[in-house]
């Protein structure tokens, strides 16, 4: 699902980088949790066939400005979509990743990453074989509880990197050439990611929808963790550090 809001999901080895080399991103640590917690999310992002929990550089569709640039602000948005993943250009873990290099049980989730791919997709064939009987339950179960899950879980964690850097709102400030918007017919699918102009302008805020009717379900759930003692440290945002951040 992209980028994380606790440490647990923060970059990963997998990090890739689809133009030029920039400078390290800001902190992104939003709380901190237990090992159990962490290991728990990554197995998450796994399930999901998600390449580890990784913020990703790419660069970003510009302003349209005539028919040649249509075509190349075009292309960005296709590469920010899906094309980084055939390039095999790949930014420095020890430099994006320091915090989940050394830590040991991101690394056997890393390890046991195509075992749980694997065992994503078996277990919907095999729950749908046991409930209908037949292998036709089992496919189907498959082709709904896997495949079509795993495409759609996609398409809107890519729709981050690409529809919300062209189109929505921006109502706080980012850095120069910083295009990042909100966009919320997705915010409800991408778990509130899809608040991604407050997330670049505060990057470490444990919340995205900080105004009126954002519903923010990622929040909420870091919430119920903070309660249950899980995570900890965790950085809401406050009146004034919205204000600060406004357009």
């Amino acid at each position: 699902m992209h980028e994380a809001r606790t440490s647990t999901r923060a970059s990963s080895p997998a990090v890739r980088s689809s133009g030029p080399r920039c400078e390290p991103a800001r902190p992104h640590r939003r709380a901190r949790s237990p090992p159990a917690s962490t290991t728990a999310a990554a197995h998450t992002d796994s399930r999901t066939r998600q390449p580890g929990h990784s913020d990703r550089v790419r660069s970003l569709p510009q302003q349209h400005r005539h028919p040649a640039q249509s075509r190349d602000d075009d292309a960005q948005t296709l590469h920010a979509h899906v094309g980084w993943l055939f390039r095999n250009d790949r930014t420095p873990a020890d430099r994006y990743a320091p915090d989940l290099l050394a830590d040991r049980d991101i690394r056997a989730v890393s390890r046991a990453f195509p075992a749980l791919c694997v065992l994503t997709l078996v277990l919907p064939f095999a729950v749908g074989w046991a409930i209908g009987g037949t292998w036709l339950y089992g496919v189907t179960a498959l082709l709904w509880a896997g495949l079509v899950r795993i495409a759609l879980l996609h398409h809107v964690t890519w729709s981050v990197n690409s529809l919300c850097h062209m189109i929505g709102e921006r109502p706080f400030r980012t850095r120069r050439h910083d295009r990042a918007t909100n966009l919320w017919p997705l915010a409800l699918l991408s778990f509130g990611e899809s608040w991604h102009n407050l997330h670049h302008a505060d990057p470490t805020s444990a919340r995205h929808g900080v105004d009126r009717g954002q519903l923010d379900p990622s929040a909420a759930v870091i919430r119920l963790l903070e309660r249950l003692g899980w995570v900890h440290d965790v950085r809401w945002p406050t009146p004034d550090r919205v204000a600060a951040r406004r357009a």
